[in-house]
């Protein structure tokens, strides 16, 4: 190491050359000209990258809502469309057949399964018209019943198709007839463009936006199912991780006061993530931003919970599930400032105090 005197000499020369402006701007032209090139890089990047969203959101109008393909698109990308678009005509003929064959009123949403048709195939060989027909199998299951026909055989036992609600069975019929793997951004990409073509605009993330599209889904009619009592999604010590409560706070990014419809409660990351009471999950979202990678549950009667900022999501949409049921990991995505779970209740709607319910 260099000694005191050496340092501050040569602390003292710097600050001299420093002092000349006609060397300062050399010395800043220097950094400029290395840096340059990074910057453009970055610029490109972020150019593609917001390019492609645009481009993948206008093939997805294209492909579920029809329109013409500007002249200027490039062949693959026009050919990718026209392919997606035979494709689902042929799903539309393979739902309509599967229609037929179920009863009270059950039908399969044909969003629901050119959505995934689309997360899986979009830009891949178009499979043929025998594999759609498969595909569109994958979303059924079979169920025996018996009726009488008023005759002289009395019962008969007969089979009839019932659409499958649990996404989770729904992707193992496809992986087992199709061959092929489905990755959790398969699920991601699939369940983002079934929200955006149902709802006809990108579904938003946080916020009284959120509120207003969350509380408009459909939930169960069933009767509210936790009456045995509440399950802490991080355990039994969760009052020592409250890091943030219910209520009136200073919002952590913009400094300013706002309402918190939650509870934080601050956990290492990788941190299981249970599920409160038993109930049917029905958002399962991996966003990047607001709530990130976020979960709801329908208890019945009216009640939601909902947890957010996780680092892996261990459900899907559909899947029933038990007080206590690990769901998630505790993480720090989307509008986040560490590990931490966002716990809501909501009842109605209306956002209630995690607190009042906790065990």
């Amino acid at each position: 190491m260099a000694d005191p005197a050496t340092i501050g000499l040569a602390v003292k020369a710097a600050a001299a050359v420093l002092s000349d402006e006609r060397i300062r701007k050399v010395i800043g032209w220097i950094i400029a000209a290395i840096l340059s090139p990074l910057i453009l890089i970055i610029v490109l990047i972020c150019g593609l990258l917001s390019g492609t969203a645009d481009h993948n959101s206008m093939a997805v109008e294209l492909c579920f809502n029809g329109g013409a393909i500007s002249g200027s698109a490039p062949k693959n990308y026009r050919g990718y469309i026209e392919d997606m678009r035979s494709s689902f005509g042929l799903l539309d003929d393979s739902i309509a057949s599967l229609n037929a064959e179920m009863e009270d009123g059950d039908c399969l949403d044909p969003v629901r399964v050119k959505s995934t048709f689309y997360s899986l195939f979009f830009g891949a060989e178009s499979p043929s018209r025998l594999e759609h027909q498969k595909f569109a199998r994958c979303f059924v299951s079979y169920e025996e019943r018996t009726r009488n026909d008023g005759g002289t055989q009395g019962e008969e036992t007969y089979t009839v198709e019932v659409p499958i609600r649990e996404l989770a069975v729904i992707y193992a019929n496809i992986a087992s007839a199709m061959g092929m793997e489905i990755t959790a951004e398969n699920q991601a990409n699939a369940s983002e463009i079934y929200y955006r073509v149902l709802y006809g605009r990108p579904v938003p993330t946080y916020g009284d936006e959120f509120d207003r599209w969350s509380d408009s889904l459909p939930l169960s009619s069933a009767p509210f199912i936790g009456a045995d009592g509440f399950c802490s999604p991080l355990g039994g010590g969760w009052r020592s991780m409250v890091t943030s409560e219910f209520g009136y706070r200073k919002d952590p990014f913009t400094g300013k006061g706002a309402g918190h419809g939650g509870m934080d409660l601050g956990a290492p990351k990788g941190t299981p993530v249970r599920a409160a009471l038993p109930g049917t999950v029905y958002v399962v979202r991996y966003s990047t931003s607001g709530y990130g990678y976020h979960i709801m549950i329908d208890h019945g009667g009216g009640f939601v919970t909902l947890y957010a900022h996780c680092s892996r999501l261990d459900v899907t949409e559909g899947q029933q599930v038990d007080a206590g049921t690990v769901i998630a990991e505790v993480g720090s995505t989307g509008r986040s400032t560490g590990p931490h779970l966002h716990f809501e209740i909501r009842i109605h709607g209306e956002k209630q105090n995690p607190r009042n319910c906790l065990p």
